[in-house]
């Protein structure tokens, strides 16, 4: 502990450069984790924000939840079976505000159910986020391919799909608008799946990944995250490894005076935890007060879970990375690297 203590002093430089590069590397990490996490948010938060539950549509549709068409009758049956289910359709569309202006929503209706917003017909309730848009309660809206006209009942929050606001319609304005009469996809709550003739069971995440938008969204930057994580863990193993290479004759002389493998190894790991735990502490602050400071339109959100796995990872990462340089303390031979050293 005091030998890591007083090479971290003596080569003050060295570990300060290390320490900015985890630190920079872990803030970029976190930074893009929050966004992650934010755009998951704002992609599929009407399906997220939901219970742990089965979604279920038609096998026909070739897991494309807007291609999917649930028999009346199928639907009946799994709805009387379980009381708490509920049939729901989403598609992508437009509403024209009080000055004509196109607004992109995502409208959903459901049969009556408490896990949905169920509306009057002539009414909708949208995201809060189309306040932001100047629209407010009572307002008239409208849609070209609707004869009637929509009142706005309410508003309710975090409710995104796709990253458009929902609109929650009634099921008759809804059928009118796209002209059918089956619903999309059945969502019964609880962890147990049963099989359903002529349709296929998802669970949350599953039918997450069939959305083609979500899938690449979360699995790009996802990716992104990995990386910079491998890239911590190469930048410890690269930097002890060049240190060890140059204090080759001090080991040597350290195991010749009865210095063992493993207090070399607790120097490393000890000087690993020291600049690692600055650093994340640093990123930790920073990416918090990004995180309350970020304009209100971004979609961020570093919950602390994420925070602390990412600090665990990053741990075990630095770990594994000082414990792989110094296999190399392992195999030195006391004279030989004294005699190198001298060279």
């Amino acid at each position: 502990m005091n030998i890591a203590w007083k090479e971290i002093k003596k080569n003050k430089v060295r570990f300060l450069i290390l320490g900015s590069i985890v630190f920079l590397v872990s803030l970029l990490t976190f930074i893009i984790s929050g966004l992650a996490s934010g755009l998951s948010q704002d992609n599929a938060a009407l399906i997220k924000d939901l219970p742990k539950g089965q979604f279920y549509m038609s096998k026909d549709a070739n897991q494309t939840y807007n291609m999917s068409r649930i028999d009346k009758s199928t639907q009946d049956k799994v709805l009387n079976k379980h009381i708490d289910a509920a049939a729901f359709s989403i598609q992508m569309g437009f509403l024209n505000d009080r000055a004509d202006k196109q607004q992109s929503v995502a409208f959903v209706t459901s049969t009556d159910s408490s896990l949905f917003n169920n509306v009057k017909k002539g009414e909708i309730v949208l995201d809060r986020s189309m306040k932001d848009k100047g629209i407010k309660i009572g307002d008239t809206l409208t849609n070209d391919q609707y004869n009637g006209k929509f009142i706005v009942k309410g508003f309710v929050d975090n409710s995104k799909f796709s990253h458009a606001p929902v609109a929650y319609i009634n099921m008759d304005d809804y059928k009118g608008i796209y002209r059918v009469n089956e619903m999309q996809l059945i969502f019964v709550p609880g962890g147990n799946s049963t099989h359903v003739a002529g349709l296929e069971s998802f669970s949350t995440n599953e039918f997450l990944n069939t959305m083609a938008s979500y899938k690449a969204e979360q699995m790009s930057l996802n990716m992104i995250i990995w990386f910079l994580v491998v890239i911590s863990g190469m930048l410890f193993a690269i930097f002890f490894y060049m240190m060890n290479v140059q204090k080759i004759g001090l080991y040597g002389i350290l195991k010749a005076i009865g210095v063992k493998t493993s207090a070399l190894f607790k120097m490393i790991w000890t000087q690993m935890a020291v600049i690692t735990v600055i650093a994340l502490s640093l990123s930790i602050v920073l990416s918090q007060v990004f995180n309350m400071i970020a304009p209100e339109g971004m979609p961020f959100n570093l919950t602390s879970a994420t925070t602390v796995q990412l600090t665990i990872v990053f741990l075990i990462i630095g770990f594994i990375g000082s414990t792989l340089s110094g296999l190399q303390i392992k195999k030195i031979e006391p004279l030989q690297a004294i005699q190198q050293g001298e060279v």
